[in-house]
């Protein structure tokens, strides 16, 4: 640990060649991660979205911790099939801690930081658009974290919520993971150009496109909610 860098938790490839005591470990980590972002409350500031493709360029790697697959279709879907069911259990956690702090949060009196009307804004919206908002916040850096804790304190529908709980990881885990893997097999077939070389600008794309709508989204809202001066 003597040269390490602590810009390296930000850093998805640290999580996948973690090794401890010459064994490599990543495939425990990447899907504790996963657990986390949706899980732990504090798993907000861990990689995701690039966590996911670039493993999908080291499924081989990263299966071959627990057994060994000749099928290359094998090792990406076992991978993607595993880390679907640590986002599935991450979710559940986050609802069951929102649907048991929901009670505090409603008792809790207004302050600067703190309005209550924001709790019911959310509960309407998850009645709304709950299905819709599971999904989406799970390709969301920091929604991901909250959507299903939030979900959890406006009491949406269990039945309701597992559903597109399960359906929301299903997707993101298959389709963050076959596209880091097919797509790397592609570049390095037709352009022979090898991904692992790229990883930082692969990083820096997948967090404007998954960061940039958020951002945008969010400067119209406050414009939206300014409000206009008398003439």
């Amino acid at each position: 640990m003597e040269n390490f860098d602590w810009k390296q938790l930000i850093n998805p490839e640290f999580y996948i060649s973690m090794e401890i005591g010459g064994v490599s470990i990543g495939l425990f980590v990447v899907l504790f991660i996963v657990f986390a972002e949706t899980g732990l409350f504090a798993g907000f500031f861990l990689p995701g979205d690039s966590l996911l493709f670039l493993a999908g360029i080291y499924s081989r790697e990263l299966i071959e911790n627990i057994t060994y697959i000749e099928s290359d279709f094998g090792n990406v879907a076992l991978l993607s099939t595993l880390v679907a069911l640590s986002g599935i259990v991450g979710n559940s956690v986050g609802y069951w801690f929102g649907a048991k702090s929901g009670w505090y949060l409603y008792k809790k009196e207004d302050s600067f930081w703190w309005k209550k009307k924001y709790l019911e804004q959310s509960r309407v919206f998850f009645e709304k658009y709950g299905g819709k908002a599971i999904i989406i916040a799970r390709f969301m850096p920091i929604l991901r974290t909250f959507a299903p804790i939030i979900a959890g304190i406006v009491q949406m529908d269990k039945k309701r919520f597992m559903f597109y709980n399960i359906l929301s990881s299903v997707i993101w885990a298959f389709g963050l993971i076959m596209a880091g893997h097919y797509l790397y097999g592609f570049f390095l077939s037709e352009f022979d150009i090898d991904l692992k070389k790229h990883i930082e600008i692969i990083i820096i794309i997948i967090v404007l496109i998954t960061t940039v709508p958020v951002v945008v989204k969010f400067i119209k809202g406050n414009k939206e909610e300014t409000p206009k001066e008398d003439i």
